[in-house]
């Protein structure tokens, strides 16, 4: 194996771990690769991303890019996925390409038949300790709804309001977010949208003026390609949806500001 790609990931959670940070990461598997005489075939940063669903833009335009490289490298296996089906999916696409996968923190690879029995038997471990933490969760939002203690709905999303229980498009407010998504798509990053919504006297759902951090939250929603976010899965939603799937993973993969 000469050219590898490497992947990296952050999801909200992990932003405040020490040594967890995307350039962190980078460094550390730039080194490796320097010390292992391996060829940087191309990096790919998720920010922002759970590991328990493939719904990332980088991870899909990594495999979208395989031909380019020989295997993937990355700090540690959940880093890449945390549920094992997606795992076993995404090995099962290597192993038809003849490409290879190296977690360098376990320090094993997939050139070896113990390498992958150990892979295997880890990722079971990560997915087991992760579905035991949503199962918690879930238990308490299900007491919660029982007794009617604490609020189980969320505030209205921009682009859309509550009826009857359900999310509706709000049409005046749906027009900006597929602008936005064609901003993005053409290169222009999260200040430059604020900026182009704050000078139309565009307002936010709140009245205020928009921010950078306001603009890039709605962008790499999934909400607004008919998805549904909770406990780090994603999956379709009963609402309508602003933007197509193909539409969010086209500005999710741009430039970004």
């Amino acid at each position: 194996m000469k050219r590898v790609a490497l992947y990296v990931r952050v999801s909200t959670e992990d932003q405040a771990k020490e040594g967890y940070s995307l350039d962190a990461q980078e460094k550390r598997l730039s080194d490796y690769c320097k010390f292992n005489g391996l060829e940087i075939a191309g990096l790919y940063r998720d920010e922002g991303y759970s590991g328990r669903n493939t719904f990332r833009p980088a991870y899909r335009r990594m495999m979208d890019d395989i031909d380019n490289w020989d295997g993937i490298l990355v700090l540690k296996m959940d880093r890449i996925h945390r549920n094992s089906r997606h795992f076993t999916a995404m090995m099962d696409t290597l192993r038809k390409h003849g490409k290879e996968f190296i977690s360098m923190m376990e320090k094993f690879n997939t050139e070896t038949a113990m390498g992958r029995f150990v892979m295997d038997t880890i990722q079971r471990i990560a997915q087991l300790e992760s579905e035991q933490i949503g199962d918690r969760v879930k238990i308490g939002m299900a007491r919660k709804a029982e007794t009617g203690d604490g609020n189980m709905g969320s505030p209205d999303p921009y682009g859309y309001t509550h009826r009857d229980g359900m999310l509706v498009i709000r049409e005046d407010e749906a027009e900006n977010v597929r602008e936005m998504f064609r901003m993005k798509s053409a290169g222009n990053g999260p200040s430059a949208i604020a900026d182009w919504l704050n000078r139309s006297s565009i307002p936010s759902k709140t009245g205020k003026t928009w921010s950078r951090q306001a603009v890039s939250h709605i962008l790499k929603n999934p909400l607004y390609a008919g998805f549904v976010r909770w406990d780090g899965n994603i999956s379709e939603g009963s609402h309508e949806a602003i933007i197509t799937a193909d539409e969010f993973e086209r500005a999710n993969g741009g430039a970004s500001a």
